[in-house]
């Protein structure tokens, strides 16, 4: 009797072991939900209220509007302005924006200034809730309270309300929680502290770091992320890591810091500002994700803004030591006298040469270089392999209103061919990027193109650009 009953008082220890961690488990959850709902933090007073708006302050939150890129996330392809519903990916689902037109049932039109503002800049919805970091947040608390009114001002009064109710986040359980984001935001959001402008020194440097860490959250693309998904470091003062370079859906953005080779190191302050205001300069063109940054925003800015951000831009020294890439003349003479010696030269030939040319150079303003091409020198290649499976429309920029189209090149090359022209052009005319196989592409090919449809044309709700 005594050797059965033993093995049983083991098993009962291990069973009332496991129940004793459950409880204790539910416990520390219980607490700190408690927690989160007793001292949620954050600041900033919800029943606080703005003056009464002017036509002008109006106007203001207009162009600060289109600064900030609301228009990107929160209104979706084919759908009302700022009515929100745009699928936003995430490594933990699919989160909807939201619908912030003035609309009372279904928008922000019962929203007070103070909930206004704590959404803007702390993430905190008018319930109370910690907002998903897809809402750039960390960079809002640094915008001024002057901004933030204006802002309020023209979506309370310059956007029409469109009744559209907000879908549910494809977000599964326990993930979908939304109580957990409070630490997240105790823990990696900054107090509110707008960036000083009026410094005597160098007016437009101040200017361009504003627009650029705060409204422009340019950070959010361009820095990379933790494991914890907050970005790495959120201005100047935190560190070379600030804007060197970041990825999100498959694209990759590049480095807006000055390396030589795959940042902004060999482009001038006149060359980055077009690039933001047309959409193309001489040598570049904007794709990807960066493509509805130009239509909803840049091409909208002043040109005494452009400047500012391309003054701050290239005023930020390198992450990383890269030597210049020098033009080799090499490949040039080799294709212009028709020497392929490898399938990824003639492959270059039959399908890329007729607008990037054999020299590599392009057409002035219309198509890109390849040559000493950030995007085509950076060490992960996903974006160019994006490109080159899916094609690539570029945006409509003031000034420049012509788009132009890379075609789809996934049903006529197979992984392999995609692979061998992508190797060729990475390492011609002087550039450095790394091999590319074929698995590389196979997984990209599989995935869904990604991304939203571009808008042709100017919005003429938004009226014309500033010149």
């Amino acid at each position: 009797m005594n050797t059965v009953a033993q093995p049983r008082r083991r098993g009962g220890g291990a069973l009332r072991a496991l129940v004793i961690l459950v409880v204790v488990l539910v416990v520390i959850v219980v607490l700190a939900w408690l927690a989160a709902q007793l001292f949620p933090g954050g600041g900033g007073d919800a029943s606080a209220t703005a003056p009464a708006p002017t036509d002008e302050q109006i106007k203001q939150g207009e162009y600060l509007a289109h600064v900030a890129d609301c228009a990107a996330c929160h209104t979706a392809p084919g759908g009302k302005p700022f009515a929100g519903g745009l699928p936003i990916g995430s490594p933990i689902g699919t989160i909807y924006s939201s619908n912030i037109t003035p609309d009372p049932v279904t928008g922000i039109g019962k929203y007070t200034y103070g909930q206004f503002e704590r959404a803007v800049r702390r993430g905190i919805n008018a319930a109370g809730h910690t907002l998903y970091p897809a809402m750039p947040y960390p960079s809002y608390a640094k915008v001024s309270d002057q901004d933030i009114q204006a802002l309020y001002a023209y979506f309370m009064h310059g956007v029409a309300p469109v009744t559209q109710p907000n879908r549910a986040d494809d977000i599964g359980w326990p993930l979908s929680m939304r109580w957990p984001l409070t630490y997240w935001r105790w823990l990696f959001a900054p107090k509110v502290t707008p960036i000083e402008t009026t410094s005597t020194g160098d007016v437009a440097l101040a200017r361009g770091q504003y627009l650029v860490e705060g409204l422009g959250h340019c950070g959010a693309c361009h820095t990379p992320r933790a494991a914890t998904l907050q970005e790495t470091a959120l201005g100047t003062g935190d560190g070379t890591a600030y804007l060197s370079g970041g990825e999100g859906d498959n694209w990759i953005a590049p480095s807006l810091r000055g390396e030589p080779a795959t940042g902004l190191g060999s482009m001038d302050e006149e060359e980055l500002a077009t690039l933001l205001k047309s959409g193309r300069s001489a040598r570049s063109a904007i794709f990807g994700g960066m493509s509805d940054v130009v239509l909803h925003s840049t091409r909208y800015m002043s040109d005494q803004d452009l400047a500012a951000i391309a003054h701050f831009l290239k005023s930020l020294p390198p992450a990383r030591q890269e030597a210049p890439l020098v033009y080799d003349m090499a490949t040039r003479k080799a294709l212009y006298e028709g020497k392929a010696d490898s399938a990824g030269a003639l492959l270059y030939i039959n399908n890329c040469a007729a607008c990037h040319r054999t020299d590599g150079h392009g057409y002035n303003a219309v198509f890109p270089a390849l040559a000493g091409n950030p995007a085509v020198n950076g060490d992960n290649a996903d974006s160019v392999i994006r490109l080159v499976l899916h094609g690539g429309t570029m945006p409509a920029g003031r000034d420049a209103p012509t788009q132009f189209t890379m075609p789809a090149f996934r049903g006529r090359l197979s992984d392999q061919q995609v692979a061998e022209v992508i190797t060729f052009v990475r390492s011609s005319w002087g550039n450095r990027g790394g091999a590319v196989n074929a698995q590389q592409v196979a997984r990209l090919r599989s995935l869904p193109p990604g991304g939203q449809p571009l808008m042709s044309g100017f919005d003429p709700r938004a009226g014309e650009p500033p010149r």
